[in-house]
């Protein structure tokens, strides 16, 4: 009772906690494993030696023989070997003149009793001793203990460099983030994902204070699928679950699930679980859980593998009979089309978040996230920036602003300019240049035109993207490259803006045409990437007027990403042949468009490929100004050619270079003049010695 409220106290609770077991040393018990083993192989090999030398005979030594009748022999002892090697030895009446000692003898012999009687009849003195068993055992034993001693050694060296872990490939592989962590990612390090944090925080704030959820008869998500493209931030955003929950998390991949051994994945799950119920509530984090989560309804060989008893244990545990609450499974994957059904219902992953690419305002924040390390020059818009980088990942800004940085490095800068950021952007979408790779002056004429085609084109095309840059220097794979820049974030494409995406392709073959009454290799991309938005506009989009709405598959459906091979649907003959010829059709329509263009242009085909050929790479403002006027711009005229830049540049480095050669050998003279100077002072003070 408690003495003040008179309210009976509850008896306090025993700990359940149970007294840590010492378990003996792994490496005493290994000792004696290998002590015993080796007594039991010893044992064996000597009996089987005993077994062999009880059939052996040897002959009397005639000697011996004579010595014992002529009474040469006082004493002898007769000593019976372990292994059968039975000899006599003895003291001879000679004595030895170097030591002024009876001679001694040994004889190998075969004791019977003919040797005994022949011993007693000559009136000798002898004795039996017992032979002594180490020496014999020990040479035996001594190969035998040097190989296990070697393969000990080998052993326990692969144990230490397992670290513990060479007979518990059953264990959990997956890593407790520790709580008291400084470099830990929090929310604030995560931009562009607004709608995937709030889901998150949910989730953080669930485990952090539950009965706020709970008090209107809620119930904590079973898991949260993270799914979206390469590099938009999946496995950052699970990090920063991590710094900001005040809860156990662990963190383990998909691909560690799966070894070898056959079960090991499967035992691998339950102990993740198992020691995510010890320290309920708790995280668990999965990256790229495709790798043991494929549907198992491939239609492929038989179902009973590796993978899909994994992939079995893994639904019981996040859904099953056992299932306790306070465990919350987060995973991420580039491919959920590829997942079990039974993985994405409710109850095992209850919320799937996808994240999409940024927007502008997020590539915006990512910039200004990844820019805090980095010296930028005051003329840096960031929002300029991220209005010329659609399309981008995080992964893709973080790789933009590193480049940016080492080209102002590679400069010699003391800030990040704009430029920098506006080379970093083109080398991280077409690759960098390549002007190792120049090319003689036919190839460039042909790419000058190719691409002149290309721009002219395109800025004649209803709804297409700007142009940014038209350059015949090679960059990445290509020789050259027509460029464009998004005004903005598109998500949804008409069938005149993909025509126009056609007519642009077509214009490099095109030009060709008109100009070298030939075609060439240069257009294989160009030609294939037609095909393939021709054959999406009939198959999937339903853009064609002969075949209506209806959807009749890419045909590019690959075999072993989890799905059926068979078709519900099959294509008959007829509907084949009015696929092809609907697309032959558009790229056909594409090609004459393209073709009508460029004849009404010829004049400004000449003109800006004979400046792409001097000058190599012009904007695309330039370009726009060259098809209205029909003119060189004069920023070009007034400008130095590229040729004239790399002689000044060469000339440079050559001035530089006769610069530092001078030094060196100025330095070199006043080396020998200095020493001159000193030299004479020591014959001044040695001639009055020598006189």
């Amino acid at each position: 009772m408690d003495p003040k409220t008179n309210v009976p106290v509850p008896p306090k609770r025993e700990s359940r906690k149970k007294p840590p077991q010492v378990k003996p040393p792994v490496q005493m018990r290994g000792f004696a494993m290998w002590f015993v083993m080796m007594a039991l192989v010893f044992v064996v090999l000597n009996m089987f030696s005993e077994q062999q030398a009880e059939g052996q005979k040897l002959d009397y030594n005639p000697d011996f023989i004579q010595n014992v009748k002529n009474g040469k022999i006082i004493q002898c002892e007769i000593v019976r070997g372990a292994n059968g090697d039975d000899h006599v030895t003895g003291d001879l009446t000679e004595i030895d003149t170097a030591t002024g000692k009876p001679k001694q003898f040994r004889v190998d012999v075969v004791i019977t009793e003919e040797l005994l009687k022949l011993l007693q009849d000559n009136e000798v003195t002898f004795k039996f001793k017992p032979a002594s068993t180490f020496w014999p055992i020990f040479w035996n034993i001594v190969p035998f203990a040097v190989i296990f001693i070697v393969i000990y050694f080998f052993l326990s060296r692969q144990m230490r460099n397992a670290g513990g872990r060479a007979m518990s490939f059953g264990k959990s592989r997956a890593k407790l983030m520790k709580k008291d962590d400084h470099n830990k990612i929090t929310f604030a390090n995560v931009a562009g994902v607004d709608e995937a944090k709030d889901e998150l925080q949910e989730v953080v704030e669930f485990l952090k204070n539950p009965k706020q959820f709970q008090r209107l008869g809620g119930k904590m998500p079973k898991g949260v699928l993270l799914a979206g493209a390469p590099g938009t931030g999946k496995t950052l955003i699970a990090k920063a679950v991590a710094g900001e929950a005040d809860v156990p998390f662990f963190n383990i991949s998909g691909s560690d699930f799966v070894e070898m051994f056959v079960g090991v994945g499967a035992s691998r799950v339950r102990d993740m679980f198992e020691q995510g119920r010890k320290n309920a509530p708790c995280i668990i984090f999965v990256d790229e859980i495709d790798a043991v989560g494929r549907s198992r309804f491939s239609g492929m060989g038989g179902g009973h593998d590796e993978r899909e008893q994994t992939l079995n244990a893994l639904l019981v545990e996040m859904d099953g009979f056992e299932t306790e609450e306070g465990i919350i499974i987060i995973a991420a994957t580039n491919r959920p089309d590829v997942l079990d059904p039974a993985l994405m219902r409710p109850g095992r992953f209850d919320r799937q978040v996808f994240i999409d690419l940024p927007n502008l305002k997020g590539r915006e924040e990512i910039l200004k996230i990844h820019v805090k390390r980095v010296t930028l020059a005051d003329d840096v818009d960031l929002t300029k920036v991220a209005r010329g980088t659609p399309g981008f990942s995080g992964a893709d800004i973080m790789n933009l602003v590193n480049e940016a940085a080492l080209l102002g490095a590679r400069r010699g800068a003391d800030a990040v300019e704009l430029s920098d950021f506006e080379e970093a952007r083109d080398k991280v979408s077409w690759g960098r240049e390549r002007r190792s790779h120049m090319l003689d002056d036919e190839e460039k004429k042909l790419t000058a035109y190719h691409e002149a085609g290309h721009a002219i084109v395109l800025a004649k095309t209803e709804q297409t993207e700007p142009l940014h840059k038209v350059t015949v220097i090679p960059r990445g794979r290509a020789l050259g490259a027509t460029m464009q820049l998004p005004e903005k974030d598109r998500y949804t494409q008409g069938r005149t803006r993909l025509m126009g995406m056609l007519i642009g392709l077509m214009g490099g073959r095109v030009a060709e045409e008109l100009i070298f009454n030939d075609v060439t290799t240069g257009a294989q991309n160009d030609i294939e990437r037609a095909t393939r938005i021709a054959r999406a506009m009939v198959c999937e989009f339903g853009m064609s007027d002969v075949l209506g709405p209806r959807n009749y598959g890419s045909g590019e459906q690959q075999m072993f990403l989890g799905r059926e091979i068979h078709h519900d649907e099959v294509r008959s003959d007829k509907i084949t042949q009015l696929i092809d010829s609907e697309i032959d059709r558009i790229l056909k329509e594409a090609h004459d468009t393209a073709r009508a263009i460029l004849e009404e242009h010829c004049d400004k085909l000449e003109l800006i490929a004979q400046v792409l050929i001097v000058y190599e790479t012009i904007d695309g403002e330039q370009v726009m100004q060259m098809l209205e006027t029909g003119e060189i711009p004069d920023e070009l005229k007034n400008g130095k050619t590229p040729e004239e830049k790399r002689a000044e540049e060469e000339a440079a480095k050559l001035a530089a270079a006769e610069a530092a050669a001078k030094e060196e050998a100025a330095a070199e003279e006043e080396a020998p003049a200095e020493s001159e100077e000193a030299a004479p002072e020591e014959p001044e003070q040695e001639k009055p010695s020598a006189e």
